[in-house]
């Protein structure tokens, strides 16, 4: 009778009239999921986070557990993101605000209008920068520098990095440079010179590193430049270029030469012990060494490799590979077309967990991740350029997913779905449920025995069946 009970509670709660409107328990994680119009409409729960869909035009989701909120609108047109007290909203990334604590928690707020307007307010002033492009403003940490003033852009443009000062006037065309033990100009790209000498800072150990000096010249740049490099140091360089007639690099690690340039090119390499022959340089390259050995012919073939890496094509983009030793990792990767096939393989060699994903573009994607979970699902229209991107398999994926796979390695559960729910069907080690055509047939077993229901109407009484111990 309790039995029965149960069974009553579960039909009368569960909706099983997919694609109309389907609830059923995740398979991979602890959780539920509600979808009306297959997953058009979708809340989906887990012990720590709640999800909202209406694909493909708005997602909404919440985790309690890291505090962090997201709000998607046309992913990736518009996108809200917050993580405790940092949060970001952008507007196809060219209209944006963002703000919350540094990592000084001292509290910031930033405006963008790209590429015309920037804009930081901070509790810290010298912290703050306005910025409207190309008239006037301060910009500071923005374009690897860590400040950049200007007026009337490009007429006067001035960066700092670290303790390097450049001011352009007509900028690329003449600079002034100064900082550290160094000073220079250039007159782009007719001449210039640069000289910065030997100096020391203080490393974070409170320890004092000596910093290598340099000495650059060129004319009518690219056509000719003489470059002495870490002087000081234990690797002392010298570049010289007449372009495109000869070039070379000398230095106690590496020498290497050109002429005609890229027709012919030799590259010895003493740190990595190997040297290397181009002719023309990349397309024929041949390399002999125990740090490296190399022979390609673009675009019919090549195959490189050292102690931990191996990459090669046939064809290229044909057939193309790659593997990664470096224990514990051993990865291998196949590619066909680029994107039409690939083939990923991750192995950790002290653990023996194996991670594997196939995509078949846009026929199927398949995965099974370092605890055995599996899933795969036929047509993939972006799956296989976007692998790692989230919310692509959870706004998009589901409305072309002709079927869908899961199973759940540690729990054993499973579940199978047809074009959006018109079929589905989901198992653990001791129940079944499986739905089909809007919930008209739906058969149900469990410990309690079987049960079908035909057009929304019950069957008689479940009929029972031995109780058996599940597999483990």
């Amino acid at each position: 009778m309790a039995c029965s009970a149960v069974a009553v509670r579960v039909e009368s709660v569960e909706l099983n009239a997919g694609p109309l409107a389907a609830e059923f328990a995740l398979t991979l994680t602890p959780g539920k999921r509600t979808e009306a119009v297959g997953p058009l409409f979708s809340y989906q729960q887990t012990p720590s986070e709640r999800q909202w869909i209406w694909a493909p035009l708005l997602s909404i989701s919440k985790d309690e557990a890291v505090d962090t909120s997201e709000i998607d609108l046309v992913y990736p047109l518009l996108t809200y993101r917050r993580f405790g007290s940092e949060y970001r909203f952008q507007l196809f990334q060219l209209f944006s605000f963002s703000g919350g604590e540094s990592q000084s928690e001292v509290k910031e707020r930033r405006f963008t209008l790209f590429p015309l307007y920037f804009q930081q307010r901070s509790a810290d002033p010298a912290k703050n920068y306005t910025a409207l492009i190309p008239f006037y403003g301060t910009l500071k940490h923005h374009l690897f520098r860590d400040e950049i003033k200007f007026v009337m852009m490009p007429v006067y443009v001035k960066t700092l990095k670290a303790d390097v000062v450049t001011e352009n006037y007509l900028m690329p065309f003449f600079h002034l440079r100064h900082g550290d033990g160094l000073h220079g100009w250039q007159l782009w790209p007719f001449t210039g010179r640069e000289r910065k000498s030997i100096t020391t800072r203080t490393n974070g150990f409170g320890e004092s590193d000596l910093v290598g000096g340099y000495d650059k010249f060129f004319v009518l740049w690219p056509v000719y430049f003489d470059n002495h490099l870490e002087i000081g140091t234990l690797n002392p360089q010298r570049e010289s270029l007449v372009f495109p007639f000869y070039g070379s690099l000398r230095s106690p690690q590496r020498d290497s030469s050109m002429y005609l340039w890229p027709l012919f090119t030799s590259t010895e390499d003493r740190e990595r012990k190997y040297h290397e022959w181009g002719a023309p340089w990349p397309l024929v390259v041949f390399t002999r060494g125990e740090g490296k050995t190399c022979n390609r012919l673009w675009p019919l073939y090549s195959r490189a490799h050292n102690a931990t890496l191996e990459s090669g094509f046939w064809f290229w983009p044909l057939y193309k590979y790659n593997r990664v030793h470096s224990p514990p990792l051993e990865e291998e990767r196949t590619r066909i077309l680029l994107f039409l096939y690939s083939a990923l393989t991750d192995r950790n060699s002290v653990s023996g967990a194996v991670m594997r994903r196939t995509d078949l573009w846009p026929f199927l994607t398949a995965r099974r991740d370092f605890d055995g979970n599996q899933r795969w699902q036929a047509l993939a229209l972006l799956e296989a350029f976007l692998p790692t991107n989230k919310k692509v398999e959870e706004i998009y994926s589901p409305l072309w997913a002709l079927w869908r796979s899961e199973r759940n390695a540690r729990t054993g559960a499973s579940s199978q779905s047809l074009f959006w729910n018109l079929y589905r069907c989901d198992t653990t080690p001791t129940n079944r449920k499986c739905s089909l055509l809007f919930g008209l047939f739906q058969y149900q077993s469990g410990p309690e025995g079987k049960r079908w229901r035909w057009f929304h109407l019950p069957s008689d009484k479940a009929r029972s069946v031995p109780h058996t111990r599940p597999v483990t």
